[in-house]
């Protein structure tokens, strides 16, 4: 008799387990209808934007689009595999138990990891979460439910189907160039014209200003204006030299007074 088989046939653990996987299978009907809803119009508003040509944000948007597609596609699996658990297959418990924690809403698949791990104990849920080789985790699974970002193949061809879906004109040339780009691409930049162009025009300024530095050194007496001319017949004129003699008689006999008291001293 198998594990599950035995575990199924445990009374109470047994009838919770197939309530819980009931449950679930029922709710992923529901969350798929809803996803599916949600999808068509993420995917309208995508064509929209492309029909306008506002590319960049349908590459961000279609991201998105992807990640709801793989989380659609992933729990019709799982959708299977709670089936097949109740049929008693291996494969099944391990995708289950390694998706539990990775399908927030679904609570029902985390109280049927834990009955499982009550069975088989933790040992055996880690490596199913780790996905060691003996677990037998789906393949499938892992991949839809990874959280890295999609491939550049996988975008375009989803927005050239939602492009043939809405019937759109669309040039992807431009797209395509951004998409694929690789990550050093990204990171460097080309030397922007305006920075050659600044840097051509301090070269010239500073060459300008080496040259008129050499004719200055070469003449200094050039950098300075020439003197103001004086009209000598002025009556300003004719003042300044007044007082310029009165100046020098005043110095005249200061020293004539000095030289008496000399001689008066000595007397």
């Amino acid at each position: 008799m198998s594990i599950l088989h035995q575990m199924f046939s445990r009374g109470i653990l047994g009838a919770k387990c197939k309530t819980c996987l009931t449950l679930a299978i029922s709710r992923i009907k529901l969350l798929q209808n809803k996803r599916e809803m949600a999808l068509k119009l993420m995917r309208k508003e995508i064509a929209e934007f492309l029909r306008t040509g506002q590319e960049a944000i349908a590459r961000i948007r279609v991201e998105h689009v992807i990640r709801e597609q793989n989380t659609w596609e992933a729990y019709e699996i799982l959708e299977l595999f709670c089936e097949f658990v109740l049929a008693r297959l291996q494969e099944a418990v391990a995708s289950i138990i390694f998706s539990a924690p990775r399908c927030s809403d679904l609570p029902d698949l985390l109280r049927v990891r834990n009955l499982f791990a009550s069975k088989y104990g933790k040992e055996f849920v880690a490596a199913a979460s780790e996905r060691r080789p003996d677990t037998s985790v789906n393949r499938t699974i892992v991949e839809k439910l990874s959280v890295g970002a999609p491939s550049p193949e996988v975008k375009l061809k989803v927005l050239r189907e939602i492009v043939h879906e809405h019937n759109i004109i669309w040039d992807s040339t431009e797209t395509e160039k951004e998409i694929t780009k690789k990550p050093e691409d990204l990171l460097s930049l080309p030397t922007p014209k305006t920075q050659k162009d600044a840097s051509s025009s301090i070269q010239s300024a500073t060459s300008s200003n080496g040259d008129h530095g050499a004719k200055s050194s070469s003449n200094p007496r050039s950098s300075f204006p020439d003197p103001p001319r004086v009209d000598e017949s002025s009556s300003e004129y004719q003042n300044l030299q007044k007082a310029t003699e009165n100046k020098q008689l005043n110095g005249q006999t200061s020293d004539a007074m000095q030289r008496a008291r000399a001689a008066i001293a000595a007397a």
